[in-house]
């Protein structure tokens, strides 16, 4: 896997929610879907409202996702910075030299069609052929064991005024 060094200190700071029940005890919680694209599966989002703001902060990114196994376990693979407009964000917000993707509106039906937001991938546990910042990963499959498998298209782009 092709990561800088600050990308490889964020997955080793980050690396204690492998484990998902120590990821919910830090305030991260489950939106139970396992995310399919026509391009590749993100896998199943786990959210940290306390991590949301305007600014993002390299270290403490509001989303983990993981990867249901066939043995029922989940497998931590990447990361996501998420950044709704309500937050007041001024602008196309950029972390590790990449512009965020968006304004996009929400991915129905996990996230409201009016929730719109910028957000930045990074798949910093599970290699991605599609590059490390693309937002869907070819090789990771829902299928395997997801209870809830949700196909999704790419969500609209949206105006930020």
């Amino acid at each position: 896997m092709d990561l800088t060094p600050e990308l490889l200190k964020i997955r080793d700071d980050l690396a204690k929610y492998k484990d998902p029940f120590v990821a919910v005890r830090d305030g991260y919680y489950s939106t139970v879907g396992c995310v399919e694209y026509p391009d590749g599966d993100m896998g199943i989002h786990f959210l940290n409202l306390a991590l949301i703001g305007p600014e993002p902060d390299p270290a403490k990114p509001p989303i983990l996702i993981y990867e249901p196994g066939s043995d029922g376990k989940l497998q931590l693979i990447a990361v996501e910075w998420f950044i709704p407009l309500a937050t007041g964000v001024k602008g196309r917000p950029t972390l590790f030299g990449q512009d965020f993707e968006g304004p996009m509106a929400g991915h129905e039906p996990l996230i409201p069609d009016g929730l719109h937001h910028y957000d930045l991938h990074a798949w910093i546990y599970k290699k991605n052929r599609s590059g490390v910042f693309s937002h869907a990963n070819p090789d990771v499959d829902c299928s395997k064991g997801a209870t809830y498998p949700l196909r999704e298209e790419p969500p609209r782009a949206v105006p930020h005024n």
